[in-house]
């Protein structure tokens, strides 16, 4: 069954938590290529966070899934996610931060930043394995609760696992154009066709400095 709404949908403080599927690897690596990041990026064992002013995103795809590493332990560990992907996205001010403990030397920083000079960063194809998401959102032509296989038409061909028999009827939401702004995000994985990043800093930082504090 669909619930469908045509025009504009807002939600404070979004926060979508669907029935995971069975499995879902988060792929490693990345690939630099005439400026723009062949993005597949992910921490074992570990989440990171991410925000942004924005993201603008054309063809919402979201569905529940668990993503499947070995933690900092070594152990195997499983974590619910809800993929979100995007066909297209547009990304203002966007910074990403994982805080890794490192022995003799305390906690230290990655930080990421890039699109905050008046150009966005550019993904295509991108799929995130989000743990939490604090925004505000705005949804156009939404349809909830269609089964994966149905959703992953010809806008996401590579949607993780999007079209096989554990998914093919799991349920999912897509909208034709989401635009999210004030995010904060927890995620364990992101993957992407392309990934622009105008004016990349990515810095090294002692101590606990991520993108932004946790509310108590």
């Amino acid at each position: 069954m669909s619930s469908q709404v045509r025009g504009g949908t807002r939600w404070k403080r979004f926060a979508l938590v669907m029935v995971p599927s069975i499995a879902a690897t988060a792929a490693v690596g990345v690939g630099l290529a005439q400026g723009a990041l062949a993005a597949s990026f992910s921490v074992s064992g570990q989440d990171f966070k991410v925000s942004a002013d924005k993201l603008d995103g054309d063809d919402l795809l979201q569905y529940g899934s668990v993503a499947k590493g070995k933690g900092l332990d070594g152990k195997e560990a499983a974590h619910p996610v809800t993929i979100s992907g995007f066909r297209r996205a547009e990304i203002t001010n966007m910074c990403q931060s994982l805080v890794t403990p490192i022995p003799g030397l305390g906690a230290i920083t990655m930080k990421l930043q890039t699109g905050n000079k008046g150009t966005p960063a550019v993904a295509s194809n991108i799929y995130l394995d989000v743990a939490e998401l604090d925004t505000d959102a705005e949804f156009k032509d939404l349809d909830i609760g269609v089964a994966v296989a149905d959703a992953a038409d010809k806008d996401h061909p590579t949607a993780p696992q999007a079209n096989t028999v554990a998914n093919g009827a799991l349920f999912s939401q897509r909208a034709k154009k989401a635009v999210l702004t004030n995010v904060r995000q927890k995620a364990w994985a992101t993957t992407a066709g392309t990934f622009t990043l105008p004016n990349l800093k990515l810095r090294l930082l002692s101590g606990d400095q991520p993108c932004y504090q946790d509310e108590k």
